[in-house]
This record gives C-alpha cells, sequence and structure tokens, in this order.
C-alpha cells in the first residue's frame, strides 16, 4: 500500500512496537503497588513522563496521560465548570473534540465565542482580543491544523492570554513529530497530545498542564496521575507515546527537510499533469508534508474510491453521516464553497514516503481523474 493519510494516523514504529511487546510480556504489575513488579512498572510510566517533557521542554510532574488526544482537551474544557471565569474563546477550525465539547457545556452555562478564520485557516490575534470578555477564563487555539496544515501565530495568541490573565490551552496532536515544540517559548498554559499521530501506539495521550493551574478529574475514581486520572495505567501504551516521542523529535529539521521536499515534488509534478488545481491553506507557514488540494470537477469520494482501488490511502474532508456526505467546516469557514469542498482531498506524507511513491501516487492520480472525467461525459 501508498499510505499518504499521516494525518489521520501513523505506523506504530518498529522500535516502539518492540518495547510494548515486551513490556506487556514483562511488566505486568500495577504501578500503584508497592512491591518490586509495581515499582518496575511505575518506573516505565515515570520514564516515559520525562520523555515526552523533555520533548516539549517542561517539568515531568507538568504531564498528565491520558487516553488520547480528545480526552486530553476534554479534560481542559470540562474543568470549566470549575472555574470563576466560564466564557470560553476558540477557532472556527478546531477538532470537534474542542467544538462540540463547546457545544455541549453551553447546557452547563460555559459561553464560547468563535473566531473566524482568514482564506488560509490562520487565526488573527487581535480578533481574539477583541473577543475577551469580564468572565473569558480560557483560550483554546489548535497549534495546526489537522486539514490544511496552517500553522497558527501561537505565540501571539499567548501575548494577548497573558495580557488580560486568560489561560491558553492549544491542541498539539498534529504537530509532535513534524516541528518543533517548546512550551516555555510558545506561552501556553496547557497542550493536548495523542501518540498515535507520531508513530506510537492509539489509545493513549499526554496533557501538559504548566504547574499551579488547578484541575480537576474528568475520570474519577483512583489517585492515578496526581489524581486527575483514574484507574490503572496503560504501561505499555504510555512506554510506546514515550519511546515515540523520543524517536520522532531526533533529526527534526532533517526529517522536515524531507517531507517538505517530498511535498514540492508532488506539487510541481502534479500540477504538471492537472492545471488549475488549487492548494489550500499556507504554502510556508504550514506543516510539512502536509498538502490539501481541490480539483475542479472531481468528486474527493469518487477520486478516495479510484485510489483505494490501486491500495492508495489520502483522504478527504468531508464527513459521511448517515450516507449523506457533508463539507468540511474547516474548508467552509476558510470561505471555500460547498462545490470545491467536496472536490478536495488532503495528502499528507510521513517520514517512510519516497520520492518513487510520489511519483506513483502522482501518476496514479492523474489516471484516475482522467477516468472519472471521461465517465462523466
Amino acid at each position: 500500500m501508498l499510505y499518504f493519510d499521516h494525518s489521520a494516523t501513523t505506523p506504530i514504529h518498529p522500535d516502539v512496537q518492540s518495547l510494548i511487546n515486551e513490556l506487556n510480556q514483562d511488566i505486568y504489575g500495577n504501578p500503584s503497588s508497592v512491591h518490586a513488579a509495581g515499582r518496575k512498572a511505575k518506573y516505565v510510566v515515570e520514564t516515559a513522563r520525562k520523555q515526552i517533557a523533555n520533548t516539549i521542554n517542561c517539568d515531568p510532574k507538568e504531564i498528565i496521560f491520558t487516553g488520547g488526544g480528545s480526552e486530553a482537551n476534554n479534560l481542559v474544557l470540562w474543568n470549566m465548570i470549575y472555574r470563576d471565569r466560564k466564557h470560553v474563546i476558540t477557532s472556527s477550525i478546531e477538532h470537534p473534540a474542542i467544538l462540540t465539547v463547546l457545544q455541549q457545556l453551553e447546557h452547563l452555562s460555559i459561553t464560547h465565542t468563535v473566531v473566524p478564520v482568514n482564506k488560509y485557516g490562520c487565526v488573527n490575534p487581535e480578533d481574539i482580543d477583541s473577543a475577551i470578555k469580564d468572565d473569558t477564563g480560557l483560550i483554546t487555539i489548535m497549534m495546526a491544523n489537522n486539514e490544511v496544515g496552517t500553522v497558527e501565530p501561537l505565540q501571539d495568541i499567548a501575548k494577548v492570554a497573558k495580557k488580560h490573565d486568560v489561560l491558553l490551552h492549544s491542541d498539539g496532536v498534529q504537530v509532535l513529530g513534524k516541528l518543533p515544540i517548546d512550551v516555555q517559548k510558545l506561552g501556553v498554559d496547557m497542550m493536548s497530545f495523542s501518540a498515535h499521530k507520531f508513530y506510537g501506539p492509539k489509545g493513549v495521550g499526554a496533557l501538559y498542564i504548566k504547574e499551579g493551574i488547578a484541575m480537576k478529574p474528568l475520570i474519577v475514581g483512583g489517585s492515578q496521575e496526581k489524581s486527575l486520572r483514574a484507574g490503572t495505567e496503560n504501561v505499555g501504551g504510555i512506554a510506546g507515546l514515550g519511546c515515540a516521542a523520543e524517536l520522532v523529535t531526533k533529526n527534526l529539521s532533517d526529517v522536515g527537510h524531507t517531507l517538505t521536499g517530498l511535498e514540492i515534488q508532488f506539487k510541481k509534478k502534479f500540477s504538471e499533469q492537472n492545471p488549475n488545481i488549487i492548494y489550500n491553506g499556507f504554502e510556508d507557514n504550514h506543516l510539512p508534508g502536509l498538502i490539501n488540494l481541490t480539483i475542479s470537477g472531481i468528486s474527493s469520494d469518487l477520486l478516495l474510491i479510484h485510489l483505494d482501488n490501486e491500495d492508495i490511502a489520502v483522504s478527504s474532508g468531508s464527513a459521511c453521516s448517515a450516507g449523506t456526505i457533508s463539507p468540511s467546516p474547516v474548508l467552509k469557514a476558510m470561505g471555500i464553497n460547498d462545490k470545491q469542498n467536496l472536490e478536495t482531498i488532503r495528502i499528507s506524507a510521513g517520514r517512510d514516503n519516497t520520492s518513487l511513491e510520489v511519483d506513483q501516487l502522482v501518476e496514479t492520480m492523474t489516471r484516475a481523474i482522467a477516468a472519472i472525467r471521461r465517465n462523466a461525459q
């Protein structure tokens, strides 16, 4: 298979899988137990905590392990119930794990304001500044968008948040392993991560919480994770997250350069054979290797079926619900009309993709597009 859907999920790195297999076999103690088996498991968990902390430049005690990025986002947002200032500011292109939760919280008197983005999917910090009210307690803006790859001006947004003494959370799920993350330089108070987006296992994530920020648990019961996430820890999964975080941040600039090279190669060769292609999002300030493109007159879902039949994996921004295809809210927020929205696909390269595979992708896509146009006549 030619896999070009790394923004959806990544394959587990072989070293990560080997570690998980070994730990699941040999480290079977409960990390909360005081005996030797428990202490060994606890050591594994704390080692992973140090690994992810080193990756984003924070103290290990500022890391909480979760069941994934969505849970981490939920933990941040549901804590608004306990805060004095109950107004949240977010953007129109956030993940459903932000926007859907905020809709639910409306029933509990948690209000929110959605600021717009420009045609590139970028938030204007001045719009956030203008949206702040006396009871604003949280700003939540993703570090980079999962559909078009636009990197948001988090440092400038952090200045706005600090000026008004408002907490800043960022969904960093798409970024780890693609761009450097330094939570100190970014100025964020909280940031969410998900292991399966950076060659780790599914079902495990992490939340950075700056020291001194009061939080209450979303899942209650035991006292695991500083009493913020009850339940016996997924030792193997947590170790896999830590290992993956460490692996993907080695030679990060080289990897970024390689992914950018594959992206440039695709755009050049594909555009030569397929004129009038629209590339969405910033040309430069975006996640390396992520391409969001609109092909006029070509249904993205029909193109995906053709490519899937050729054993090629890419994705569309549209969502399917009860058999009805609906346009991507992200692209709509960027001003892309419904027709073009449903003619848009996302290609996201990964560390193992090659120049030869990009050529194969271009050739197969071009052939599929020609077939679709012929059949439409």
